[in-house]
């Protein structure tokens, strides 16, 4: 595991995304996370869904299923779960600026029904869903332990749990660590990253089943250029951001700085992506 070099609590990681709201909104859209190509055609937009639909199709979801979106960001996979797929959804985020906007997008309806809190400190009702997913959420769990435990502990007996997760490579060298993996926890606001190891000794330790893994780092690996593309031009556009960038009080300020970390890591395999398809042991 790769740790910040300080201290990352929940509330550090809802001021990152409050703070940025505007920045996350405009540049990813409504799916905060990466896209995935596979024929290569797929613009931005199309990618990211087709991720969130791979996630959809590992949970195996029916009609009428009961799933929890742990980390739901502005609530866009969670509404396209409950539309495309007839589940009824549970979404949850650290951030009251993300619930503030998934709320008002889903105004008048009761699914999915979206809250505002700490997984960690989660008081959902043992064994009530039958699906839960994570994308891109895990990684700023400050207990990866009591991420999986939470999991488990919600989820009824043969529910899955599947995790869309940066995940850093196995052995990372000096170099790697000092200048990419450590300065990325910090700076995105990630207690921890973990390896793909490191995932499934939480996620067996906690009594899930691993039923396959993904690693889908070179269809994920557009996902960044364009971030930066699409960071640059919203500096052209709105070029009151750039105080963000040269305002020492302003704790987002490195912001630039992670996308570049970011791209680098990625493409030198520092950094990888992967899928994880969990089930609880029972009956």
């Amino acid at each position: 595991m790769i740790a910040s070099r300080v201290e990352i609590r929940g509330a550090d990681v809802a001021q990152h995304y409050d703070a940025l709201d505007g920045f996350y909104r405009e540049i990813w859209g409504d799916h905060v996370h990466h896209g995935l190509w596979r024929s290569g055609g797929e613009t931005l937009t199309e990618a990211v869904i087709q991720l969130a639909r791979l996630v959809a199709d590992e949970a195996a979801l029916v009609p009428g299923h009961c799933v929890c979106d742990i980390g739901c960001g502005y609530g866009s996979t969670a509404r396209m779960l409950a539309g495309e797929r007839g589940v009824n959804v549970t979404a949850i985020t650290i951030s009251p600026a993300q619930h503030a906007l998934a709320a008002r997008q889903s105004a008048g309806r009761t699914n999915p029904h979206f809250l505002v809190g700490d997984w960690l400190a989660s008081d959902l009702p043992a064994a009530s869903f039958d699906a839960a997913i994570a994308l891109e959420s895990s990684e700023h769990m400050p207990d990866k332990a009591a991420f999986f435990a939470e999991a488990h502990r919600v989820l009824r007996d043969g529910g899955r749990l599947v995790i869309g997760s940066w995940l850093t490579c196995e052995g990372p060298s000096p170099w790697q660590q000092r200048w990419l993996l450590e300065p990325i926890c910090r700076e995105s606001r990630m207690p921890h990253l973990g390896a793909e190891s490191d995932y499934r000794r939480f996620a067996e330790g906690a009594g899930f089943v691993i039923r396959r893994f993904q690693g889908i780092t070179r269809e994920i690996a557009r996902t960044w250029p364009m971030m930066v593309r699409a960071f640059l031009l919203h500096l052209v556009r709105h070029p009151a951001s750039l105080r963000i960038l040269v305002n020492a009080r302003v704790n987002n300020r490195v912001f630039a700085l992670t996308v570049a970390r970011l791209c680098i890591a990625f493409r030198t395999g520092a950094l990888r992506y992967g899928v994880f398809t969990l089930t609880k042991a029972g009956a």
